[in-house]
């Protein structure tokens, strides 16, 4: 991948240590989506603990004291570059396609965090993996998580690395189209939310055909792609599937336990976004995901 292409972001920021992220409520704006439920779905792309996030959120809704967060984030010139890089290529991206349809689109920021951060959403560690908090419409991201990506996950590759922000962007995208307020309002409903064809599945699985959509609008502007760079980002949606992730922490799988999608899936709708390049084939919330 000739990442170098990339546009570059002015929205990366490198995490200070001090806690950062703006106040943390329980009820405010950071989980006013749905209060703490919405969290499991917040993009944890990596199935880790969401109630990681939950370390400062208690049941009177009241604004909380922020936990420490990690130390200041040790980030090198050239894995800044590369991110900044890959967000500005999904802000013209989805700037483009927006204002296509007659909207502003409204670029997120991405945290580049070392430990654990303070976000809208509570308190984090590295532990969470990659998330995106709609509370502040903030991507954040641990330094040391590509490192992790490669070797606890075997997807290695700079388009594997982008397809991740590339996935947590699409996050950022449902909630500027109104979609984290309709799955709350259909949870508040009585809808499933975990398990094979629950509505966090079909969430997440919208979010990795969005990665598609951007996939598809940079190789066209780009042309930056280069042989085996798809078969990389799909490699990784495969490793960070459900069942392949319980199988491997588990020795089983438990569908009704599902969060994010099977690895078929999560392969099947990243190239569905890839090969139409269009939001309107990202809907995942009809018909079997």
């Amino acid at each position: 991948m000739d990442w170098q292409k990339g546009e570059r972001s002015q929205n990366v920021e490198v995490d200070s240590g001090d806690g950062g992220g703006g106040p943390r409520f329980g009820g405010g704006r950071g989980l006013g989506l749905g209060g703490i439920v919405i969290l499991a779905i917040l993009g944890l792309v990596f199935f880790k603990d969401p109630t990681a996030l939950l370390s400062q959120v208690d049941n009177g809704g009241q604004p909380q004291v922020a936990a420490p967060s990690g130390p200041p984030a040790d980030v090198d010139p050239q894995t800044k570059d590369f991110v900044s890089a890959i967000l500005g290529s999904t802000e013209k991206t989805w700037g483009d396609i927006f204002a296509a349809h007659g909207r502003q689109y409204v670029d997120p920021k991405l945290d580049l965090f070392s430990g654990g951060v303070n976000t809208a959403c509570g308190a984090a560690s590295t532990a969470v993996g990659p998330f995106y908090c709609p509370g502040d419409q903030k991507v954040y991201l641990d330094v040391a998580f590509f490192q992790e990506l490669e070797n606890r996950f075997h997807a290695a590759g700079d388009f594997a690395r982008a397809y991740v922000i590339a996935h947590e962007v699409g996050h950022h995208v449902q909630n500027l189209l109104g979609v984290f307020d309709q799955v709350e309002q259909a949870r508040r409903r009585g809808a499933r939310m975990e398990g094979a064809d629950g509505l966090s599945v079909r969430q997440e699985l919208q979010a990795d055909c969005f990665a598609g959509v951007w996939a598809n609008h940079t190789q066209q502007r780009l042309q930056w792609l280069q042989p085996g760079d798809i078969e990389s980002a799909l490699n990784a949606a495969s490793k960070i599937g459900d069942d392949a992730l319980q199988q491997q922490a588990r020795g089983r799988v438990v569908p009704d336990s599902f969060t994010h999608g099977t690895s078929a899936q999560r392969v099947k709708w990243f190239k569905a976004g890839f090969a139409s390049g269009d939001m309107a084939s990202c809907n995942t919330f009809a018909g079997e995901p």
